[in-house]
């Protein structure tokens, strides 16, 4: 299932996004600085992915399983709700980051705090995925489901990775220099 390997690889650059914002975050907690311009590039696109990968996608899975598996209604509610509070975390944090670069007092324990908050919630949020969305995916969806969901991904990796490149270039070159964490 060639749709589940693209969704488990976009699992893992996701957990690679969060272990930037969680090497900023220790950093922020032990008293340093971090390049708060790389945590903006990190927010930013996050919320791109959000919008242009999460929300299709959610969509076209929770339509299709409500038809083929009723009784996953509770969890796909549940990831929506999830994901939903997700973005107000990071939309929050996006504020805060903004004030922080226009150089606002906001207190930084608070913003480390919540930077954590968030990232434990975003990886809670890739489990439930992993362990629980994907399961019913492979056991319910047949070739044509698997085709409407591939539909409602974005673009190929190498046209995202170009799109990395030239939006989010501090991003990016972190990243090349970053092994790959465990998910």
């Amino acid at each position: 299932m060639p749709m589940l390997t693209q969704l488990r690889q976009d699992h893992a650059n996701m957990a690679r996004m969060l272990h930037v914002l969680q090497l900023k975050q220790k950093a922020l907690a032990s008293g340093e600085r971090p390049n708060f311009q790389l945590v903006r590039e990190v927010v930013d696109y996050i919320l791109d992915y959000m919008e242009g990968f999460t929300v299709p996608l959610e969509r076209v899975c929770t339509e299709r399983l409500n038809v083929l598996a009723p009784e996953s209604g509770a969890l796909t509610e549940r990831l929506s709700s999830d994901y939903q509070a997700l973005r107000q975390r990071l939309l929050r944090l996006s504020s805060d980051i903004d004030m922080i670069l226009m150089d606002a007092v906001v207190p930084m324990d608070r913003f480390a705090g919540d930077l954590k908050a968030y990232l434990d919630a975003h990886r809670a949020y890739l489990r439930d995925e992993r362990e629980l969305l994907f399961p019913l995916i492979r056991e319910h969806f047949n070739d044509e489901d698997l085709e409407r969901l591939a539909e409602a991904l974005p673009d190929g990796a190498a046209a995202q990775l170009e799109r990395l490149q030239a939006a989010y270039p501090e991003l990016y070159a972190e990243l090349r220099e970053m092994p790959e964490p465990a998910t």
